[in-house]
């Protein structure tokens, strides 16, 4: 484009931004492959090569991941509505370079705590702003589709990196070898951001110029000047949509949370081999990013709610098949259920919090869910830590499931359906 060529003006929808939204679904492609450098090798790392048998001290790298992720949530919806988009996901990319040195170099498990303080900011930065870029470039027509594919490609990485950790670990050992891969993600994950993201903020104000409200009259409360603390207020507690998404997503990840930290050395206690925990533990996040690629659009088409619903309930079904279960078999069919529940689940809440909140406070209203769901991270590894070192891994997963299924039951009585196609 030479000097005097125009500045081309926002469009709103996908296929007039299929470049950026592409380029963004490589960038959290990347985002997943840094947390999946975890999912397998850090958990026996804890046990193998730190000496942690209290399951309550194990996790407390998930603990350390999840409130600062949560927070960090919070923080860049705030900061990408103030500074912009892409300034946010540049930086959540400066605090990941560190992440994989110290979990090759670490002598203590106080550097694991420290490298997963900056996963979380990584994360919580790099992830959510994905999120609230893609939300500006699709418009309200194609969200579940765009959620959809964000969460996809992102998940899918987790699994191809948990995957790929735990041959790696298998054939070289715990370490440095698998931590490799997460300096090759950060690398290219800031160099992508810094050279060929685009700014997504003039796509949200055109959004807001273009905002009508529903037809039932069921948001006009939800105007569009309000304040961070309203935005907080009516996300986690007052407005019903908002608030059954959030207390869902938290859930969500409370059990994810259980099955990062818990899975592996329940199945390790079992006799598995290292090969065969990472297949467990690649099978159900590659299920879980492989079901959004349909689930996000479906949920355009028959609604939000039945979604979420039936998908909490079939995550609770399926810990309740891992705490029974006692094989390989068993516990891959359970990975592939809980996968199935949570692909239904997780696009969708992020779709219901595109339909209800207003342009103008959209990106705040996703950090303030998000804060709710990543703390989910730091809750499951504090449950389940306790109640597995109090009455043993199989009590702490039938708790979980209980939980999770009551989440469903409380969606199906508080949220209404979102989407007007529902």
């Amino acid at each position: 484009m030479t000097r005097t060529d125009p500045v081309r003006a926002p469009q709103l929808g996908l296929r007039a931004n299929l470049a950026q939204f592409c380029l963004l679904v490589a960038v959290n492609a990347l985002v997943g492959g840094m947390l999946g450098q975890e999912r397998t090798v850090l958990p026996l790392l804890a046990e193998r090569e730190f000496g942690l048998t209290a399951y309550t001290s194990a996790l407390t790298f998930i603990l350390a991941f999840g409130a600062t992720k949560a927070a960090t949530n919070y923080l860049a919806g705030t900061l990408s509505d103030r500074y912009g988009r892409k300034p946010v996901l540049i930086a959540g990319w400066m605090f990941a370079i560190p992440v994989p040195l110290l979990l090759i170099w670490a002598p203590g498990w106080g550097w694991v705590i420290a490298a997963n303080v900056l996963l979380g900011i990584n994360q919580g930065l790099t992830w959510s702003t994905t999120v609230i870029m893609k939300i500006d470039l699709v418009g309200p027509a194609r969200r579940g589709l765009a959620m959809g594919l964000n969460e996809a490609a992102g998940y899918l990485a987790v699994a191809a990196t948990a995957l790929a950790t735990g041959y790696l670990a298998a054939r070289y050992g715990l370490r440095p070898q698998p931590f490799y891969l997460g300096i090759a993600f950060a690398g290219l994950g800031l160099g992508i951001s810094t050279l060929a993201v685009r700014e997504t903020r003039g796509h949200a104000r055109l959004d807001a110029a273009s905002h009508t409200t529903r037809p039932d009259g069921r948001h006009e409360h939800l105007h569009a000047q309000l304040t961070d603390r309203q935005v907080f207020t009516q996300t986690s507690f007052r407005e019903p949509a908002l608030s059954a998404a959030s207390q869902a997503g938290m859930v969500n990840n409370l059990n994810d949370g259980l099955a990062w930290g818990l899975f592996p050395v329940l199945f390790a206690a079992a006799g598995l081999s290292i090969a065969q925990i990472g297949v467990l533990a690649a099978l159900y996040p590659a299920v879980w990013g492989l079901g959004q690629l349909g689930t996000g659009a479906w949920s355009d088409r028959i609604g939000r709610k039945p979604l979420i619903v039936a998908g909490m309930l079939l995550q609770g079904a399926a810990l309740a098949l891992v705490a029974v279960g006692s094989s390989f078999a068993v516990w891959a069919v359970a990975a592939v259920l809980l996968g199935a529940g949570t692909a239904m689940v997780y696009p969708t809440l992020l779709a219901t919090i595109g339909d209800v909140a207003h342009p103008a406070w959209r990106a705040r209203s996703v950090g303030v869910y998000r804060l709710w769901r990543d703390g989910g991270f730091a809750v499951g590894a504090l449950v389940a830590g306790l109640l597995a070192d109090t009455f043993g891994i199989p009590a702490a997963i039938w708790v979980v499931a209980a939980l999770t299924a009551a989440s469903g039951l409380l969606a199906a009585a508080r949220m209404y359906e979102t989407h007007p196609r529902g």
